[in-house]
């Protein structure tokens, strides 16, 4: 990447970290506390949930048990650009053939969309593909606000060299092929560049969520005591700590404080029945990933998921 791109991608990105440490809200929006309904998007980061999990159980903590009904639609492979690395084993599966189903379907108040991690696909930074992840969430802005729902996008957090310098899988600038197994070495820069641009939209939608800069900010620091620290062990997707990272980053642009810890029983039933749910919502909204696990008929995910929320006690 040139450095001048370079250093004007990070000047947007700490003058916005700047920006949201001066404005972060004294309390949630009013369509985020009121929605019946908030539908979160995205790639695989998403569709493994932990984030998710963590945001209703502090919801529930500081709303006397009550959260809306956060419905996870996240799809392992996705992208907004509708682009896949001649490598991947399938065509990777595009937002846009299922957004519109979705938002018909759950009929949400809020949707939260988190792209980038895959749109890069991986390779170089280039101006094509540049261009149609922009052509992507721009489609995605104008459906969701056609449909009338508020919209939150979250910048992709950062990719995590150091734990695959050791195997191999990293691959330099000219290199013959470049794919999720084979991954450009400089990738965290492509990413911090689609970031940036996200960050430019906060004019365009209700809210935008740097997740890239304090992730990026916590690995740095972890690594001053620990320099094998990684919140991404393969480099693409948080662990544990990582999504708990997430949520939190999260719910301070909320404007709902720390995380406040969560009995490990309780969150595991949280976990349970929004794995329930979503495996469900993903088979009847559809789409067009194989090798996802079919989900319950929605009508007997929901009956099973009212007999969890029975045991659920969390702020009540």
């Amino acid at each position: 990447m040139n450095c001048a791109i370079t250093c004007r991608c990070w000047y947007f990105v700490l003058l916005n970290l700047l920006f949201w440490q001066l404005t972060v809200s004294a309390e949630p929006p009013e369509y985020l506390v009121s929605a019946q309904r908030i539908l979160f998007m995205g790639d695989s980061i998403t569709h493994a949930g932990h984030y998710v999990n963590q945001l209703e159980s502090q919801f529930r903590l500081q709303h006397s048990g009550q959260s809306p009904e956060m419905i996870n639609l996240g799809l392992s492979s996705e992208t907004c650009c509708g682009l896949s690395e001649p490598a991947h084993l399938f065509p990777r599966p595009n937002v846009h053939e299922r957004l519109q189903r979705a938002l018909e379907r759950v009929r949400p108040d809020v949707v939260i969309v988190c792209y980038g991690m895959n749109d890069g696909i991986y390779h170089p930074f280039s101006r094509q593909r540049f261009t149609a992840f922009q052509e992507g969430v721009r489609g995605m802005i104008e459906k969701i606000q056609n449909y009338g729902a508020h919209l939150i996008l979250m910048s992709p957090p950062p990719f995590d060299p150091k734990p695959l310098r050791p195997t191999g899988k990293l691959r330099p600038l000219g290199a013959e092929q470049f794919a999720w197994f084979a991954i450009y070495e400089k990738y965290d820069d492509v990413l911090a560049r689609y970031a940036c641009w996200i960050l430019q939209q906060r004019d365009e939608v209700d809210m935008v969520i740097d997740l890239y800069t304090p992730i990026k900010d916590y690995v740095e620091k972890r690594r001053t005591s620990d320099p094998e620290f990684t919140a991404s062990p393969d480099g693409i997707h948080p662990s544990l700590e990582g999504h708990r990272l997430l949520a939190a980053t999260i719910l301070s642009a909320w404007g709902m404080g720390e995380l406040q810890p969560i009995p490990p029983a309780q969150l595991k039933l949280v976990a349970q029945r929004q794995s329930l749910l979503h495996h469900a919502w993903l088979s009847h909204v559809g789409h067009q990933r194989p090798g996802v696990k079919p989900g319950l008929p929605l009508e007997q995910a929901i009956r099973n998921a009212h007999q969890i929320e029975a045991s659920i006690v969390l702020g009540k």
